[in-house]
């Protein structure tokens, strides 16, 4: 009877060879939405392992520094330093803008990473792929491969221009975006720091506004609009730990006595994961489930046409005494080739296509066997109901007019 199903499906190999197409395309848009998230969760976890950080020190009650924006002194890092366990600490910032090359914008994650021996000092790109790490205080950028920028191309941040002086790879956001680094500075003045109108206009609000203004205060205005024009703020502290001592009790030293709240590397990866991309996690599972419906209908229809077309012979084959089983298996045989057929299209149009989009696209091979597996029993099951109707053909209508 194997060999009655492959005799019909050559009978008929058009109409089953580009139904085994379409589907096909339709099981690889299926694996790259999974790579999709796969390629969400892996930037997750790069971001977090290319900080080098084994805790993460934000502003108090925040989801910080990726998932809620945080902001503390950047003076903070020195005694959080002298603390028992604690190996290095270090500022940095980040600030998700449009960096510009010319007329180009890229989006990107600039990070601002503060000076000291690169693999001392956590923040920094652990390797570069071609050029040189930053070496001086001011207007050097290393950037990700994916930005598009080469060595030498001059970037404009804010009001200042960066001469890129080194590329890296994978360094990327939680959301996908290549990073660009610059000096810790640096980042501070595009973060934090006004414009110049801005700064003006604070002024003229404050000197024109008399609470400032009191006789015996001369100092009070000073200091305000020096507060306008000083940027002594960061977006956390990267810490990492000695080795022999215990994140755990490291992290509550520091939420006891410095009043911030301080982030392990796991409850990072919760924030991320479970909070971070949790939405997208779930629209991305709801057209999943919309693709497999609408796979197993494709598979049902098909298969209930070409038994259709073969009624006839199913009737001669249950006149000359052939079991229903074998009937079934012939038409669930045919169900689970066009399945095979569809996946091989699927899984080959998926790997070409995932370096194209424009978000990472990671095809791991569980879900690979995983897809293979569900679409198996999506195209079993859908073959049931062309197998309830072969099986309630009469015998004799195939001596029937």
């Amino acid at each position: 009877m194997i060999s009655l199903a492959g005799r019909d499906i050559l009978h008929g190999w058009g109409k089953f060879v580009f139904t085994g197409v379409g589907l096909g395309l339709l099981l690889g848009v299926t694996l790259v939405m999974a790579g999709v998230y796969r390629g969400m969760v892996d930037d997750g976890m790069a971001l977090l392992d290319n900080s080098g950080a084994d805790l993460w020190v934000v502003q108090r009650d925040t989801l910080g520094p990726y998932a809620e924006s945080s902001s503390i002194n950047d003076d903070l890092y020195r005694g959080i330093r002298a603390m028992p366990g604690v190996a290095q600490a270090a500022n940095i910032t980040y600030l998700t803008m449009q960096v510009r090359k010319g007329q180009q914008d890229v989006r990107s994650m600039v990070v601002g990473v503060a000076s000291g021996q690169v693999g001392a000092v956590p923040g920094w790109p652990t390797y570069l792929t071609a050029g040189r790490q930053m070496t001086r205080g001011h207007y050097e950028a290393v950037a990700d491969l994916a930005t598009g920028f080469k060595i030498g191309d001059q970037l404009d941040i804010r009001r200042n221009r960066y001469t890129v002086v080194g590329l890296t790879r994978r360094m990327v956001s939680s959301s996908g975006d290549p990073m660009v680094f610059i000096p810790l500075k640096d980042a501070q003045e595009a973060q934090f720091l006004k414009d110049n109108d801005a700064i003006w206009q604070g002024r003229r609000r404050t000197e024109a506004n008399p609470t400032f203004n009191r006789p015996g205060v001369p100092g009070l205005l000073n200091a305000v609009q020096a507060s306008q024009s000083s940027n002594p703020y960061v977006n956390a502290v990267l810490v990492t730990i000695k080795n022999g001592h215990d994140p755990a009790e490291v992290a509550e030293a520091i939420r006891r006595w410095k009043r911030l709240t301080v982030y392990s590397r796991t409850q990072m990866e919760e924030i991320l994961v479970g909070k971070l991309i949790a939405t997208s996690a779930r629209q991305i599972g709801m057209f999943l489930v919309i693709l497999a419906l609408v796979s197993a209908t494709i598979v049902a229809f098909i298969i209930y046409t070409l038994t259709m077309d073969k009624i006839r012979e199913i009737a001669v084959l249950k006149l000359i005494g052939t079991r229903n089983r074998t009937i079934a298996a012939m038409i669930m045989q045919q169900s689970l080739a066009l399945g095979i057929i569809g996946f091989a299209v699927g899984k080959i149009s998926a790997t070409f296509a995932a370096p194209y989009f424009p978000k990472y696209v990671l095809l791991v091979p569980i879900d690979s066997l995983i897809g293979f597996l569900v679409v198996l029993v999506i195209c079993a099951l859908a073959s049931l109901v062309a197998i309830r109707m072969a099986l309630q053909v009469d015998p004799a209508e195939a001596i029937g007019g």
